[in-house]
């Protein structure tokens, strides 16, 4: 594998020296590692977005402790990398001739980061890029806008991640959303077990959790004056996360997750309430044994929940739509975007 950066500024880009096939269209690659989970998506171009040919998740909880200590243990690493062998190994398997990779909360806040990054490079050939909190929510609304309804005139995205959590308000006109206001809270799932623990399960500790995040969502809803568009019905949600994805399936009664079934599908705020109220009264085991959770993800729920619950606390639009996508699908859009660009060009001259 050769790497390269493509543009300044621009995002940090790999490639590989394979030919794509003259039969099909080339393929695309984009991984995201998050502070819980590594993703991994490979898809070709279409006229009306793009095809899914292999993807690849594997929750490897890279920032467990990050938040306590500052640094990421040789553990996480060891399993992070584990993941990124697989993703590489699948990347190469498809031929992608662009892929790129990208690190977020729980490597922005190591200070040893700068190891994890050469060890990757040393072992894989991966450049991987640690993006702001700005290109993150950039990414995940990309990912996210074919899911946006022409109906209201506003929209709201949220990403409840494992080390942060991205809050993004926009406009909606004429199948076009343009972004007002982007804001990012230091607390995701992972962050929050890590100082709450299994304290989560008492119903004060958990009402405190949810007026800590409570707070910090109003702070962004004051200064734009959300709450007001909300009032008025004029508000669309969605949102992207595990915690989302994980209700949406339990909900349906799924025996096991299924993206296609979730993807694209409604919650309402009763639902929401409901649905948490009963995983609230679940021990650790009980939990673990709900078909679309796990053992992975029994541990972060209470904290997925909570941060959701001020989420709708704040906001009462009522029903939201649920995304199984972000940062992949908008890393994905962007190569294709780019590639196509280039390829255009070249043509041209």
């Amino acid at each position: 594998m050769k790497s390269e950066t493509l543009g300044r500024p621009g995002p940090q880009e790999n490639q590989t020296t394979d030919t794509p096939s003259r039969a099909k269209p080339p393929c695309f690659a984009a991984i995201d590692i998050g502070t819980s989970s590594c993703r991994m998506l490979i898809a070709r171009s279409k006229r009306d977005g793009f095809q899914v040919i292999d993807s690849f998740a594997r929750n490897v909880r890279l920032g467990s402790g990050v938040s306590v200590t500052g640094v990421l243990s040789d553990e996480a690493m060891d399993r992070a990398i584990g993941a990124l062998t697989i993703c590489m190994d699948k990347i190469r398997d498809q031929g992608a001739v662009r892929f790129r990779a990208v690190a977020t909360e729980a490597c922005r806040k190591a200070r040893n980061i700068d190891s994890f990054l050469q060890r990757v490079q040393r072992d894989l050939g991966l450049d991987v890029e640690v993006i702001g909190t700005d290109e993150e929510a950039r990414l995940a609304i990309a990912g996210c806008l074919p899911l946006l309804n022409g109906k209201q005139p506003y929209g709201l995205v949220f990403d409840i991640g494992g080390g942060s959590t991205q809050l993004a308000w926009l406009g909606c006109r004429d199948g076009q959303a343009e972004v007002i206001g982007t804001h990012s809270i230091p607390n995701g799932v992972v962050s929050l077990t890590d100082r709450y623990g299994n304290r989560l399960a008492d119903p004060a500790r958990y009402e405190t959790c949810v007026e800590e995040m409570s707070r910090k969502v109003r702070d962004f809803c004051r200064s734009h004056r959300i709450a007001d568009f909300v009032a008025r019905g004029e508000v669309q949600m969605i949102g992207t996360s595990g915690t989302v994805t994980t209700l949406a399936g339990i909900e349906m009664g799924l025996e096991r997750y299924i993206r296609s079934q979730v993807d694209g599908a409604s919650l309402s705020f009763d639902r929401i309430g409901t649905l948490t109220e009963f995983l609230r009264r679940l021990e650790l085991p009980q939990l673990a044994a709900q078909p679309c959770i796990g053992e992975d993800r029994a541990e972060l729920m209470l904290a997925g929940c909570a941060i959701l619950e001020a989420i709708c606390t704040c906001w009462p639009v009522g029903r939201l739509k649920v995304a199984d996508r972000g940062l992949r699908e908008g890393i994905l859009l962007d190569l294709m975007r780019r590639h196509e660009g280039e390829q255009n060009g070249a043509r041209r001259q």
